[in-house]
């Protein structure tokens, strides 16, 4: 009889220590996937702020800006004397930089409005308004010409977005017809989907790429920001 209940607590035993051992293990990989997430979610977010920074240098209050800081500058030079030799050439140097980032980002947003015209009169544009008008959708090699001028007029756009978060070809798809500002009730006739649908898609992508929920709108912003 005392074998039989040291055979019962010896086993109760084990089985305690099992699922302690089994709870830790639990633990410990909770955390490090925890922790894992966080770490890609920062790394997204620096991603996302990079882009928002290179939108932001080339946007035209960024000019204005840089414009208003000059002429500061120029002001400053004008009044130095000879003697502070050294602060005037800290200053035209400054002056300098400002001037080369003014002429890039301008060079830049005018490539950026040729290029877009080019887009919104290729031939692939051209056939997606004739497809919406007979209520058509869209077929792979359609979406696969759609995909390469998108590249060739917003450079690196497919390597951008990828590099943010994976994405399934009908996610991929909206962010194109997104990016070629067409209209959900129209993205969802190309893509075979509903309206309620394309907006689902594109508020669960916010999510996924900035860690919070965000409207569809945000993420339209977004994408046509890159």
């Amino acid at each position: 009889m005392n074998q039989v209940l040291d055979i019962l607590n010896n086993r109760e035993l084990f089985l305690l220590i099992l699922a302690s051992v089994t709870y830790i293990v639990l633990f410990i990989v909770a955390v490090q996937n925890s922790k894992r997430k966080i770490l890609l979610l920062q790394e997204r977010l620096n991603k996302v702020h990079a882009m928002k920074e290179e939108q932001l240098a080339n946007s035209n209050q960024n000019i204005e800006q840089n414009l208003q800081r000059i002429a500061q500058l120029e002001s400053i030079i004008q009044k130095l004397g000879d003697e502070n030799s050294m602060l005037r050439l800290e200053l035209e140097e400054q002056k300098a930089r400002l001037d080369y980032a003014n002429t890039m980002a301008k060079i830049e947003n005018e490539k950026r409005e040729q290029a877009e015209t080019i887009l919104f009169g290729s031939e692939i544009y051209l056939k997606i308004k004739s497809l919406l008008a007979q209520g058509r959708s869209m077929s792979d090699e359609d979406f696969q010409e759609l995909n390469r001028v998108v590249n060739s007029v917003y450079s690196n756009f497919t390597e951008r977005l990828y590099s943010l978060c994976k994405l399934s070809s009908h996610e991929y798809r909206v962010c194109l017809l997104v990016k070629v500002r067409m209209q959900p009730k129209d993205i969802g006739t190309l893509t075979s989907h509903s309206k309620e649908g394309i907006a689902t898609t594109r508020s669960r992508l916010y999510q996924k790429v900035f860690g919070k929920k965000g409207s569809s709108k945000e993420w339209d912003d977004f994408i046509l920001s890159l």
